[in-house]
C-alpha cells in the first residue's frame, strides 16, 4: 500500500483528485443543462428540443439511471478483464468522444452522445473510487480522511460546471455548453495518463487464482463473515436508492420549480436557472471539513458514529430539507406572484448537502472495507447501480409532480419517508454494526507500518 512519512496521503490520491474532478465538472455541467434544453422551445435566439416537461423528467431519469447501473459490467470489467486503472483509462476515452459528440446541434448527436457517456461512466466511475480504497490500508484513519479529499475534489468541478457550462449553455447556446463539458473531461484525462506514475502498484489487474490440480480458476466461497458483510452492504445499496431518489431532484423537479416558481431576481439581475445546480457542491466544499471533523470528534468522544448510524442521520437530515421546498410550492402556488423566496432553495440545498456528507463519502469507504478483495469493484459498481435507480427514483417522482400529482405533494411524501427510514436506520444500528464484524472500527495508524 502506498503510504509515507512525509504526507499522510499518498500522492497517487492527488491525481485521483484532479482526475475525478474533471470528470465530474463534465458530469455536472451537462446534467445542469440537461433537463432545461429537452423543455426548451425549439424556436428563438437559443433554441432547445421543445419537449413536454414530464418526458424531459423522464429522459432525465432514464439518462442517469444508466449512466450508474453501467457501473456494474465497468466493474465486472476491472475485475475480470483489464483491472481498474486501465478500465479508467477506457472510460475517460469514451467520456470524451461523447462530450464532443454532444456538441454537435442534432438531436441524433444528443442521444448518440448521451450512450457514449453512459458507458464511460460506467467504466471510470466505480473504479476510480476503488483506486482511492487501495491507496490505504483497510483500518487506516488517514482511509476516511482521503475519501473526504477525494470527494471534495469531485465538488470543486460539480461547482464550477453549472456557473461555467450551465450559463453558456442556458444563454448563449445548449451546444457550446455540451462541448465546454467535453473539454474538461480532455483535462481529466490527460492528468490521468500524466500521473500513471504515481499509481504503480494500484488498480493492476489481478488474475484469479489456477488450481494446480485442475489447472480450473480456484472457486473461494464465501466466509460467515464476509456473508454477513454482504447483507449490511445489499441494506447500504438500499440506502442508496432512497438518498438519491430525494437528492437528486435537483437536477429534475428542482430545477424545473427553480425555473418557473422561484423568484431567481437580484436587484436588476436574474440568476440563470442552472446556476442553483452548483449550491450543492458550494456547500459540500464551505462545510465539508466542519462536518467530516463533528464526526471525528463524536468518534474519539465515544459517541454513536459508525457508518449505519452517520447514513440514517444523513437521510433524516436530507428528509428535513424538503420542508423548505414544500414552503416554496405552497407560497408559489398562493401568492399572487406565483413565485417563491429563493430563500427556501438556499435553505433546502444546504440540509441537503448536510445529510449528503454524511452519507455519499463514508458509503465509499464502507464499501472497500466491507467487499471481500476479489469482488470490490463488482460491488464498488453494484453501488453506484444503485445510485442509478435512486436517479430513476427521482426522474419518476418528478413526472409525477406534473401528471398526477404536485410539486408540494411530492416534496412532502419525500420529507415524511426519509425521516421514517432514517429512524428506522437508527433504532436497528446495534444489529447491525454487529453484522460489520469490526470492519467498520478505525484504528490509528501504525508508525512502523506506515513507514
Amino acid at each position: 500500500m502506498a503510504n509515507s512519512t512525509k504526507s499522510i496521503h499518498p500522492k497517487g490520491l492527488y491525481v485521483l483528485f484532479f482526475t475525478e474532478m474533471w470528470e465530474r465538472f463534465s458530469y455536472y455541467g451537462m446534467r445542469a443543462i440537461f433537463v432545461l434544453y429537452l423543455a426548451a422551445k425549439a424556436t428563438g435566439l437559443n433554441p432547445g428540443a421543445g419537449w413536454e416537461k414530464a418526458d424531459a423528467l423522464a429522459m432525465y431519469g432514464w439518462y442517469t439511471m444508466m449512466v450508474y447501473v453501467m457501473a456494474v459490467p465497468g466493474g465486472i470489467i476491472a475485475d475480470r478483464f483489464l483491472g481498474q486503472k486501465k478500465t479508467v483509462m477506457l472510460g475517460g476515452i469514451l467520456l470524451c468522444i461523447g462530450h464532443f459528440i454532444l456538441a454537435l446541434d442534432t438531436i441524433e448527436a444528443f442521444y448518440a452522445g448521451c450512450v457514449f457517456i453512459v458507458l464511460g461512466v460506467g467504466a471510470l466511475k466505480p473504479n476510480i473510487s476503488s483506486m482511492v480504497g487501495s491507496l490505504y490500508r483497510k483500518n487506516d484513519p488517514n482511509r476516511t480522511k482521503g475519501f473526504t479529499l477525494f470527494y471534495i475534489g469531485i465538488n470543486i468541478g460539480a461547482f464550477t460546471a453549472p456557473l461555467l457550462v450551465g450559463y453558456i449553455g442556458e444563454t448563449i447556446n445548449w451546444h457550446y455548453g455540451f462541448g465546454l463539458a467535453g473539454i474538461g473531461m480532455l483535462i481529466g484525462q490527460l492528468v490521468y495518463i500524466w500521473g500513471q506514475k504515481h499509481l504503480k502498484g494500484i488498480g493492476d489487474f489481478m488474475p484469479k487464482v489456477v488450481d494446480p490440480a485442475s489447472g480450473k480458476k480456484a472457486k473461494e466461497p464465501l466466509t460467515k463473515i464476509e456473508k454477513d458483510r454482504m447483507v449490511v452492504l445489499g441494506l447500504t445499496f438500499l440506502i442508496a436508492i432512497i438518498f438519491w431518489g430525494a437528492y437528486e431532484q435537483a437536477g429534475g423537479l428542482m430545477n424545473l420549480f427553480t425555473k418557473e416558481s422561484v423568484n431567481r431576481s437580484i436587484g436588476s439581475s436574474v440568476v440563470p436557472t442552472s446556476w442553483f445546480q452548483a449550491l450543492h457542491a458550494f456547500y459540500v466544499i464551505l462545510i465539508g471539513v466542519p462536518v467530516a471533523f463533528i464526526w471525528n470528534y463524536l468518534r474519539k468522544k465515544g459517541k454513536p458514529n459508525s457508518t449505519i448510524f452517520k447514513m440514517g442521520v444523513g437521510t433524516i437530515i436530507t428528509g428535513v430539507g424538503f420542508i423548505f421546498l414544500a414552503k416554496a410550492a405552497y407560497d408559489a402556488s398562493t401568492l399572487s406572484t406565483g413565485q417563491a423566496s429563493m430563500i427556501w432553495i438556499l435553505l433546502a440545498y444546504l440540509l441537503h448537502v448536510v445529510g449528503e456528507l454524511s452519507i455519499s463519502p463514508v458509503i465509499l469507504n464502507f464499501i472497500t472495507k466491507l467487499s471481500p478483495v476479489k469482488y470490490v469493484s463488482m460491488m464498488m459498481g453494484l453501488y453506484f447501480c444503485a445510485s442509478g435507480f435512486g436517479n430513476k427514483l427521482a426522474g419518476i417522482l418528478g413526472e409525477a409532480a406534473f401528471e398526477d400529482s404536485s410539486p408540494f405533494a411530492i416534496f412532502m411524501g419525500i420529507f415524511i419517508f426519509c425521516v421514517l427510514f432514517g429512524l428506522l436506520l437508527i433504532v436497528f444500528v446495534k444489529k447491525l454494526n454487529a453484522l460489520t464484524h469490526g470492519a467498520d472500527i478505525e484504528i490509528e495508524s501504525d508508525p512502523v507500518e506506515s513507514a
